[in-house]
């Protein structure tokens, strides 16, 4: 099935193209629903592309759509598996999967034989074991889903910002990676800055984050004046869009700048030098949490200034580095030693 995304005339709205077929219509009416709801449209993206990959294994197997059961998951389980797509990538694909269904047929996916999924944790009979003020029910059973490693991400190091940093040539590069280094911007928060979103009176940014969350944050010093020196030097005097970020060169030239475009410009640096090799946007932006942590900002404060939703969110998100750790225990240990010196 040669499906593919394309955005709609409509704001903020994908459809599927490529093949006429009722599954096909149904998709892209789920999309227009899930359009009304007013996410982000990178959910919306991102919804479509994993209905893609639900509808072109769909095409694969001998199964009526409505006669689904829960098993089957595990069968589109071990094709995105032979596919190596990431566990988090499954799960959500596994959720697309599941709100489809009960868009098209009213109901959820029965539950069905062959089916196996983690066992929810034990909590005893009776009443509530720490303040006996209710009584526990049964657990609820959980949906199918693949185990997700929990993985360290480690900041980028000083020598390697540095190194990064005298690759670029270009005042919009520049500021690009100081928003994400030193205002700990997303990499599509930052192309989706527009000239009003510069409060330069007070030194600070208007953030349209995730889900459509807005967050003001403190615009650190070098990137204001990379900023300023790209707006009077670089972007084009007419462009038609107030977006800053703005290609500069080609047929385009003034046109908003892509995500695709941004990634270009990482990896052909991560392609010239080897220890560059996990200089991606978003590690610049990990960089800025744990250098904050670093610095002894609160969790809430750098919640605030991260957009996070949740601050569990962002006690996972900022780790010590495996320098910091190093440190802490070399100090640690030089104590320890002078304590049992005889």
């Amino acid at each position: 099935m040669g499906l593919h995304v394309e955005q709609t005339t409509t704001a903020q709205c994908f459809e599927l193209q490529g093949a006429s077929t009722p599954l096909v219509t149904q998709a892209n009416s789920f999309l227009e629903a899930v359009a009304t709801r007013g996410l982000a449209a990178m959910t919306l993206r991102a919804y479509a592309f994993d209905l893609v990959i639900v509808l072109r294994w769909l095409c694969k197997i001998s199964r009526a759509f409505d006669q689904l059961e829960q098993a089957d998951l595990l069968a589109f389980i071990r094709n995105e598996q032979a596919r190596n797509s990431h566990p988090r990538s499954i799960n959500r694909r596994l959720t697309t999967f599941e709100a489809f269904f009960l868009f098209v047929t009213g109901r959820e996916l029965p539950r069905g034989k062959g089916v196996s999924t983690a066992t929810p944790n034990y909590r005893g009979r009776g009443y509530d074991r720490y303040t006996g003020a209710h009584r526990i029910g049964p657990a609820p059973r959980r949906a199918v889903r693949v185990k997700t490693p929990k993985k360290l991400v480690e900041p980028l190091r000083a020598d390697q910002v540095q190194a990064f940093l005298q690759t670029l040539d270009r005042y919009r590069d520049l500021a690009l990676v100081y928003l994400m280094l030193f205002c700990g911007l997303r990499s599509h928060e930052a192309l989706r800055l527009c000239i009003n979103d510069i409060d330069a009176d007070n030194q600070s940014l208007l953030i349209n984050g995730k889900g459509n969350k807005q967050r003001v944050v403190p615009l650190a010093p070098i990137a204001c004046t990379t900023l300023g020196g790209y707006l009077r030097c670089e972007r084009p005097r007419h462009c038609l869009t107030d977006r800053i970020f703005v290609v500069l060169r080609g047929s385009k030239r003034g046109c908003p700048m892509t995500l695709a475009g941004l990634r270009s410009l990482f990896r052909s640096r991560r392609q010239r030098m080897a220890r560059l090799h996990n200089a991606n946007p978003h590690r610049f932006r990990h960089t800025y949490g744990t250098d904050m942590a670093r610095a002894g900002v609160g969790m809430p404060v750098l919640q605030q200034l991260m957009g996070h939703s949740d601050i569990e969110m962002t006690l996972r998100y900022i780790n010590l580095s495996l320098e910091d750790i190093a440190e802490e225990f070399q100090r640690a240990s030089a104590h320890v030693r002078e304590r049992y010196k005889p």
